[in-house]
């Protein structure tokens, strides 16, 4: 069973970020934005029945959870540890892969735009409790899901957005358009 080492702030009011030990997963992430969305899973179901939570993403060794912004952090972080540690972990406990790829000379600019991501924007954004996912690119419009804190956190539409934009376009492309949704 996990145990919380720690709970830390996100950039986002409405997230904190649970660090746990051992990991969740071996790799990957998941990530709920509502109650039916996390149906067969028994961390995110647990997470969403505890009322006023809005979404819930994990990876590796952290979980991060939104609140209603009326609710207060002071009645959930103590429901929110009992679910996470009341978890028990199947033996061979692994993520869920992300990108849907078009194929050909997509797939190859897909995968670098991803080892950028993977090394340049991915830790920071796991740093503050979320993460990012492909969902598509066609050659030109890379369409990204923000999880966790940065599900819900107005930088993510704005600053973040414009950065990774910029890097990829800097990077591999100028012509690359980034959109959330």
């Amino acid at each position: 069973m996990p145990k919380v080492i720690n709970i830390e702030p996100t950039p986002n009011p409405d997230a904190l970020k649970f660090l746990v030990h051992p990991a969740l997963l071996k790799g990957g992430s998941r990530s709920f934005k509502d109650f039916g969305a996390a149906v067969g899973d028994p961390l995110g179901s647990c997470l969403f029945a505890i009322g006023k939570i809005t979404s819930v993403f994990y990876m590796d060794r952290f979980v991060t959870v939104n609140k209603e912004p009326s609710a207060d952090w002071s009645d959930l972080i103590d429901p929110v540890c009992e679910a996470i540690e009341d978890l028990r972990l199947p033996e061979d406990a692994t993520g869920e892969a992300g990108a849907q790829t078009p194929g050909g000379e997509a797939d190859a600019t897909l995968e670098q735009i991803n080892k950028i991501l993977d090394t340049r924007v991915r830790p920071g954004l796991a740093g503050d409790g979320g993460g990012l996912e492909v969902i598509s690119f066609d050659g030109q419009t890379l369409e990204i899901s923000y999880h966790g804190a940065c599900g819900s956190c107005p930088s993510s539409t704005t600053g973040t957005l414009h950065f990774i934009e910029s890097l990829l376009q800097a990077e591999v492309s100028p012509s690359i358009r980034v959109i959330s949704w």
